[in-house]
């Protein structure tokens, strides 16, 4: 649609702004219009940046430090069987 306005009807509609709003008017209508556009444009920018899926985070832990077994010295465990009825 509007992809087909070309320079002549862009110069009617600003010759009708400027005999509706007048030429002291015109320029803060120009500027009141490229701030809502800017902040148009950021609003959408940041709705599209909140919008886009992240990678999830890893957080990463440092390994436990790796514990080496202790020798452990076997002894041999000298149990008398008590069930065992004396000589």
């Amino acid at each position: 649609m509007l992809g087909n306005i070309g320079f002549s009807e862009i110069l009617l509609i600003g010759l009708i702004a400027l005999l509706l709003f007048g030429p002291n008017k015109l320029p803060e209508l120009g500027r009141a219009l490229g701030k809502t556009l800017r902040e148009f444009k950021q609003g959408a920018r940041d709705l599209m940046e909140t919008d886009a899926p992240q990678p999830p985070r890893q957080d990463v832990t440092p390994p436990a430090p790796a514990q080496q077994p202790q020798p452990h010295a076997v002894q041999p465990e000298a149990k008398q069987d008590s069930r065992r009825l004396p000589d």
